[in-house]
């Protein structure tokens, strides 16, 4: 009877042991995938993450913002002119070259409207460059041997008793929950971000038009620092990640499993906070408001 009542028990220990150990496996996997997936996604201009959504911004912006940026243009010049003339005495101590200088600012204000989309991918292929370079470091140095993790804590797991991996494995099965509502709230900021950089470079030509006026130049320059912030927020979207990954591989030295798993399940709620926090970090950061 006694050898029966063994048989079963080890034979419920196999079960559990089997769930625990592939739920690890799949979450420590999910890690490495996360990561990439990150490092691909905020990597991409948005030319390159969909080229029938940019084609179509681009179309908007130059057939609607363009001419309303060419009257702002108008309006900026003769504003820029007529202040010209009237702070000089009006116009008993005119210099020629004052002329020249309206006329230059003109051009560059036009050249400026004309290329508006051509400076704004150049801040995103910067912004680019810097997020692949960063993916590259942090997916070499926070990879995670998922099978090497889990053969490690085999040997904890044989000596636990039929209640205790239950218990461990219930808590498996809220932190592999909990990862996939993490990858539904990873995928919102992604897409979030990117419909966001659509949404901001499709008025792009309207702050563009004020940035050579003394008095307007404010409203561009606080839009350019905006088109920064959005490039280097894939970067610190990148390191997020890469802190996650880092603290969820000293799960694997953890001599408490109970308490390791219940720290994942922190450092998934804390990625995710932090994720949300990137934008308004990286704003902050350029002063763009």
């Amino acid at each position: 009877m006694n050898t029966i009542i063994e048989r079963i028990t080890e034979a419920i220990k196999d079960i559990l042991i089997g769930f625990i150990t592939s739920g690890m496996e799949d979450m420590f996997v999910e890690v490495n995938e996360k990561v990439d997936t990150i490092a691909g996604q905020v990597g991409q201009t948005p030319q390159s993450w969909n080229s029938g959504v940019f084609a179509m911004i681009q179309g908007l912006s130059q057939t609607v913002i363009v001419p309303i940026a060419g009257m702002i243009i108008t309006f900026v010049l003769c504003y820029e002119l007529i202040t010209m003339v009237t702070e000089k005495n009006n116009m008993h101590e005119f210099e020629t070259f004052n002329i020249f200088k309206w006329i230059f600012k003109a051009y560059i204000a036009i050249y400026l409207v004309t290329n508006t989309f051509n400076i704004a991918m150049a801040v995103f292929d910067v912004g680019q460059h810097i997020v692949n370079g960063a993916s590259g470091a942090i997916s070499g140095s926070t990879a995670i041997d998922a099978a090497s993790a889990v053969a490690d804590l085999l040997d904890q797991l044989e000596d636990m008793e039929v209640g205790e991996l239950f218990l461990l494995s219930l808590e498996t099965m809220l932190i592999s929950i909990t990862m996939k509502i993490l990858s539904v709230i990873i995928t919102v900021v992604m897409y979030g971000r990117m419909i966001e950089i659509y949404l901001y470079t499709s008025v792009a030509p309207i702050p563009f038009a004020t940035m050579t006026n003394r008095e307007w130049g404010n409203i561009g320059n606080n839009y350019l620092k905006g088109l920064f912030a959005l490039a280097f927020q894939g970067f610190f979207m990148m390191v997020c990640v890469g802190i996650y990954a880092v603290l969820v591989n000293s799960m694997t030295i953890s001599a408490n499993l109970h308490g390791a798993m219940f720290s994942v399940a922190a450092y998934t709620v804390v990625l995710a906070f932090s994720l949300f926090k990137t934008g308004s970090l990286s704003k902050s950061i350029w002063n763009a408001h």
